[in-house]
């Protein structure tokens, strides 16, 4: 629920209002506030409670399509990492992969092929510190560099993004407006398939 610093509350209702800017209803918006996953950036969450958690979320929801991070967490936070981690680990506990292709994966004895549909993750690439902070001119990079998707976002929707982020006044420290000032990340995402 965000609350490392017993903001929970007020991050909670700043979580909804950044959504509705995106066109996301407060209807489709879950926070599990778990006594076992706490908000700081130094604890890895259980990967089993968390790949649990997840999985019954994407079967409730009938979900195809999961974003998550990569093992870099795009900044290191040990939470990021730790849902990248569980969602690798549920990759073929859940329906990722059409029935049959699963066969060979490391985890394969764990596949299952009576799972109607399936679904795919991407995670978001993490990039080093001076790619982080040069805004669109990563953009040629990005564009150079392999990857399964990109996603370049036009100006009306980097300013979108923005407003978005900005609804999240209690965390609005001094290196999160150079983030809104200078992140490529509000301008161009590179991802890649799970």
């Amino acid at each position: 629920s965000g609350n490392y610093y017993n903001q929970g509350e007020i991050r909670k209702k700043e979580l909804e209002q950044s959504c509705c800017v995106l066109g996301i209803p407060a209807s489709d918006v879950t926070v599990i506030d778990h006594r076992d996953l706490p908000d700081d950036p130094a604890v890895e969450w259980d990967t089993q409670l968390l790949a649990t958690l997840i999985l019954k979320h994407i079967e409730a929801k009938n979900i195809n399509l999961v974003v998550t991070f990569d093992a870099g967490g795009v900044s290191g936070h040990a939470n990021h990492i730790s849902l990248y981690t569980a969602v690798r680990y549920n990759v073929c506990k859940l329906p990722w992969l059409p029935p049959g292709l699963g066969q060979g994966h490391p985890c394969s004895l764990h596949c299952s092929d009576s799972v109607p549909g399936w679904c795919r993750v991407l995670v978001l690439e993490s990039v080093n510190i001076c790619r982080k902070y040069i805004s669109f001119l990563d953009v040629l990079i990005s564009c150079l560099l392999p990857g399964d998707a990109l996603f370049i976002l036009t100006e009306e929707e980097t300013e979108q993004a923005k407003r978005a982020m900005r609804c999240h006044r209690s965390q609005l420290l001094w290196f999160r407006q150079l983030y809104l000032r200078f992140s490529r990340y509000l301008v161009v995402n590179s991802l890649r398939l799970l």
